[in-house]
């Protein structure tokens, strides 16, 4: 490998792994705004958000990815164009082509590997994060006691304390309502103090009461019958404890079976085991449709069972209702209406299963050619950003990033629609996965061979002498425009 080469590499790395840390950065940011609400006060250990940061990391990389490898191809040859390594390099005898070289092996050894991932490990990471997530998710707040107001978390009670200390531990004036084995207020415990803790396994609230009576009615046991010999019991204590179980308030996993179905937990052997036999439903249900609906298809006619039988006569002015009998009109229209009837619920039953199958067979079709399109993605972003920046000749954070921002967006809008049409059935899933990909080539193309043919594409001087001299032939024009009017 000449030094040529080295050194493209060396510039090149650098700002990649950069921009990939920042990118990542940013969409964990986005992650954690969008799930803010389900993280906060819910109690979770250090290790379960950790978890969960590093599955989202690995999905975020097919969007990370395209779009580090776009922003740094671009700052990356704007930096040696603006410091004229390009010029250096062209007079060494190196076209821009030869010189790139190196970096189209490492691009594609970059493609390759995230067609690996997205193939073996991102199913894997999909299923750990969707299970994780949705487990962190349905989990409920820790308890919290806020003062004056009745707390109704812990299934079975509503616990009200009147103010509180500081860290929250010490509760004053309190009123507790036991449901759990009555009725609504059957069951009254007040207290003027309140300790509260957990016990050594987490699995208990304990709180430690002082200084307070129990009222406990008898008749939440049979509210049903009258008993005129009820009970009301009172106890009064100086000092007791009542336990709840936190069994409510703790996370407890899905399993994970229960996820794998779904199409983005699946890799490409089992998207295409799951497109096959998707397709083998569908063709058993229109085989099934077409035998129910003919079954109300009756031929009464004995014309239709004879042999050689002529042709009806039937005049196609005339109305088909006025060659049935009047004796036996009514019965034929009724009979005739009731089975369009039977006929239409039948379809708008089979219709809803029909359409899940096929919104099944879109999916899976989509996840298929996604496995694709990441790794075409980097080669496309890095087959416009290269050449891009070495048109532009500007390195930095400045121009390189507003211009990769606009191409990504182009390209994430695109595809995001197309995705979207393939969805809705307007589109086939080939073309919804492939649009953005098709229409952005030719840009990557004439962006190559621009740069490769030192083309001052985004060179303002350029555009205003053009322009000079477009203004300059229309004056000329004008005054012989004027003669021959």
């Amino acid at each position: 490998m000449k030094k040529v080469h080295l050194l493209i590499l060396q510039a090149f790395i650098r700002p990649f792994f950069v921009t990939f840390c920042i990118v990542m950065f940013v969409l964990l940011m986005l992650f954690l705004f969008k799930y803010i609400d389900d993280l906060i006060g819910k109690g979770f250990e250090w290790y379960v958000i950790m978890e969960l940061l590093a599955y989202q990391c690995a999905v975020q990389l097919t969007m990370a990815l395209p779009l580090s490898m776009l922003l740094s191809s671009i700052m990356t040859f704007g930096n040696l164009g603006e410091s004229y390594e390009l010029v250096a390099i062209k007079a060494a005898g190196f076209s821009l082509r030869k010189a790139m070289t190196p970096l189209f092996f490492l691009i594609a050894i970059f493609a390759g590997g995230s067609f690996l991932f997205s193939d073996y490990i991102l199913p894997v990471v999909n299923l750990k994060m969707g299970s994780l997530l949705y487990d962190v998710r349905n989990k409920k707040a820790d308890f919290f006691i806020k003062a004056g107001v009745f707390n109704n978390t812990i299934p079975g009670y509503s616990i009200r304390a009147k103010n509180k200390s500081k860290d929250g531990t010490k509760l004053y004036d309190l009123t507790i309502y036991d449901n759990t084995k009555g009725s609504a207020g059957s069951n009254v415990l007040v207290a003027k103090e309140g300790y509260m803790y957990n016990s050594r396994d987490q699995s208990f609230m304990i709180l430690k009461l002082n200084d307070g009576v129990r009222y406990e009615d008898s008749r939440a046991k049979d509210a049903k019958r009258y008993d005129p010999r009820q009970q009301f019991t009172r106890f009064y204590f100086k000092e007791t404890e009542q336990k709840f179980s936190m069994e409510a308030f703790q996370m407890k996993r899905t399993d994970e079976n229960l996820f794998k179905s779904h199409h983005q937990m699946l890799n490409l052997r089992q998207l295409k085991l799951k497109t096959d036999s998707n397709k083998l439903l569908i063709d058993s249900l229109k085989v099934l449709y077409a035998r129910e609906s003919r079954s109300y298809i009756q031929f009464n006619s004995s014309y239709y069972r004879k042999e050689n039988a002529p042709p009806a006569q039937i005049s196609p002015a005339k109305n088909m209702i006025d060659y049935i009998p009047r004796s036996s009109k009514t019965s034929v229209l009724s009979n005739a209406l009731m089975q369009v009837q039977q006929l239409t619920d039948m379809n708008s039953n089979r219709l809803a299963e029909f359409q899940r199958m096929v919104d099944s067979d879109i999916r899976y079709r989509i996840e298929f050619h996604r496995k694709f399109t990441l790794a075409v993605s980097c080669l496309l972003l890095f087959g416009i950003g290269a050449p891009l920046g070495a048109i532009i000749r500007k390195g930095g954070l400045g121009a390189p990033v507003v211009l990769s921002i606009i191409f990504f967006l182009t390209y994430h809008i695109i595809s995001t629609v197309a995705e979207k049409s393939a969805k809705d059935g307007a589109i086939t899933p080939f073309w919804g996965m492939w649009s953005a990909i098709f229409i952005l080539t030719p840009l990557a193309v004439f962006l190559t061979y621009k740069s490769t043919t030192d083309s001052a594409l985004f060179d303002l001087d350029q555009y205003k002498i053009k322009a000079r001299l477009v203004l300059e032939w229309i004056k000329e024009k004008l005054p012989i425009s004027k003669k021959v009017s």
